[in-house]
């Protein structure tokens, strides 16, 4: 058996959740279990202010499109592809082009041949408006004010003077400290 990928599927704009419904209604019905291992719409936290009011939502991270985790042959590509709502997937012409391994972290996806394990939460104790100074990365040695934090991501923004002007750059918990 071949190896399993993920891959993009382009769905009509609002319809991920139907396709990925659709999909998996479709892989219970015809035994597809072991060819089309996962379907995902990648989902955000957001924080949302109407009215005054500051709520958590979940927004689609990518509108308009679903992930496949999928072994690709003729049949896992032709269900997919007539499933209502998909519009093709993403790649050129009918070939389906996969995620790589650093496109699949970057979602938070273990990819590759070998699943990671998850990397651990960090807590640090910044705050807006703290100093902090960057231990790691292009941006060591470099100090700045926290403009926020993402415990999400595990990222601060702090600002730093490139060209003359104040930047916003994000830098991972793992690599600031607190001055």
């Amino acid at each position: 058996m071949s190896e399993a990928n993920w891959y993009v599927v382009h769905t009509y704009s609002g319809y991920e959740n139907k396709v990925k419904a659709n999909i998996e209604k479709t892989i219970e019905n015809r035994h597809l279990e072991n060819e089309i291992l996962e379907v995902k719409v990648p989902m955000q936290n957001v924080q949302e202010t109407k009215n005054g009011v500051t709520k958590q939502a979940q927004k689609k991270l990518f509108p308009g499109y679903v992930l496949v985790h999928m072994v690709m042959n003729d049949d896992t590509w032709y269900v997919v592809r007539n499933t209502r709502g998909v519009t093709g997937f993403v790649g050129p012409g009918s070939k389906p082009v996969m995620l790589e391994p650093a496109e699949l972290k970057s979602l938070g996806i273990g990819g590759g041949k070998t699943e990671e394990a998850p990397k651990p939460r960090i807590i640090v104790d910044i705050e807006k408006g703290d100093t902090v100074v960057v231990i790691a990365g292009a941006w060591e040695d470099t100090t700045g004010v926290v403009q926020s934090v993402n415990t999400q991501r595990q990222t601060v923004t702090i600002n730093v003077e490139l060209f003359g002007r104040e930047t916003p750059v994000e830098i991972g918990f793992a690599d600031v400290k607190k001055k």
